[in-house]
């Protein structure tokens, strides 16, 4: 059995670049009263939030894109628990008796009745909900019943004026991490978006698998990473050369190079925008990225630009380039978006959110 990661040694730093091995992160989390909640996939019958206890009609399919055995957990058979009057007598504002509505084989969510997709964002960002949102609502109708619940991980100290910064930023994430996605487990997702990327290319293709485990295993759920996204989203493209925007330091971007040189894309170019903060990112004008990606990333030979960076603004602008340049332009938003719902099945095309959702 593998040594619990609060027991394994780590160094002080690491940087993912230089001297990434698998084991070095610290995911142990910073306060002990934090309780694991992890979906139920094995049970015939389970017992729900609200006492009752019904069939847990969970289902599984294979990812297209990862080719992943997909698990969605049955957050439906055991609601809603609830009464309505059967008898008054005069004069009372109680009534006097009451009987319970019939289950059968439960409610969906009212809202979410296709899909609950959690996701976990720095507590700095403002972006993500705000794009995620955007884009299913100027498509409601194909996304009616596709919902998002956000859990913030607590970043106090969000200065990343430098490569220490950035480190000591991802040293204090992983260390919210697990009480993050516990806050986050009890509204019952199905489907976890990691709606922070640097963690996600933090050491490469293999710190991108070790994350997705760390966070499954605590879960239960499978996780769709703004890295891995990047990838699927590449490939549906056939690009081979790309060029990427960041708002990272110099480390971050080291980091960003190391994962797709690893899967096979040559990095022509990388531009960061070295931000002073995680807060300071979302505050990037339109106008700034779009000089930076015409005066520097549409370089010939080109096949797409990747942006990086969850909480830039980037999606309107890429949908806007698009029709000019004729490259793809992956915003990483839209790429998480699309990933996850491709991988669960839901195959919906949407408008106004990049070739990526019209094409593919």
């Amino acid at each position: 059995m593998a040594e619990p990661p609060c027991k394994r040694p780590r160094p002080e730093a690491v940087d993912g670049v230089t001297d990434f091995e698998q084991g070095q992160r610290d995911f142990s989390p910073e306060t002990k009263d934090s309780k694991a909640i992890c979906a139920d996939f094995t049970s015939h019958n389970k017992q729900y939030t609200n006492g009752v206890i019904a069939k847990n009609a969970w289902r599984q399919a294979r990812g297209p894109l990862t080719g992943e055995v997909i698990r969605i957990p049955d957050v439906n058979s055991g609601y809603p628990k609830g009464v309505y009057p059967t008898k008054w007598k005069d004069g009372d504002v109680l009534p006097e008796s009451v009987d319970n509505f019939e289950i059968g084989d439960g409610f969906p969510d009212a809202n979410e009745f296709v899909m609950k997709f959690g996701v976990i964002i720095p507590s700095t960002n403002t972006t993500v909900e705000y794009d995620f949102w955007s884009m299913v609502m100027r498509n409601y109708d194909a996304c009616k019943g596709i919902g998002f619940h956000m859990s913030g991980i607590l970043i106090d100290s969000p200065r990343l004026a430098s490569d220490e910064d950035m480190l000591h930023f991802l040293q204090l994430f992983r260390k919210q991490i697990f009480t993050t996605a516990d806050r986050l487990m009890t509204s019952e997702p199905q489907y976890i978006i990691m709606g922070m990327s640097l963690e996600t290319f933090f050491g490469g293709w293999e710190g991108n698998k070790e994350f997705k485990k760390e966070l499954g295993d605590r879960t239960g759920l499978n996780i769709a990473t703004g890295a891995e996204a990047c990838k699927a989203s590449l490939e549906k493209f056939g690009a081979k050369r790309i060029t990427v925007l960041t708002p990272y330091q110099e480390i971050g971007d080291r980091n960003v190079v190391k994962f797709f040189s690893e899967i096979g894309f040559e990095v022509v170019r990388i531009a960061g925008l070295k931000c002073g903060s995680a807060t300071d990112i979302a505050h990037v004008p339109e106008a700034w990225c779009e000089k930076v990606v015409r005066e520097n990333l549409l370089l010939p030979g080109v096949d797409a630009v990747v942006q990086c960076g969850t909480n830039l603004s980037f999606v309107n602008l890429a949908e806007r380039l698009e029709h000019e340049v004729g490259i793809p332009i992956i915003a990483i938003n839209v790429a998480c978006l699309w990933f996850a719902m491709r991988e669960v099945g839901i195959d919906v095309k949407l408008q106004g959110c990049t070739r990526l959702f019209r094409e593919h």
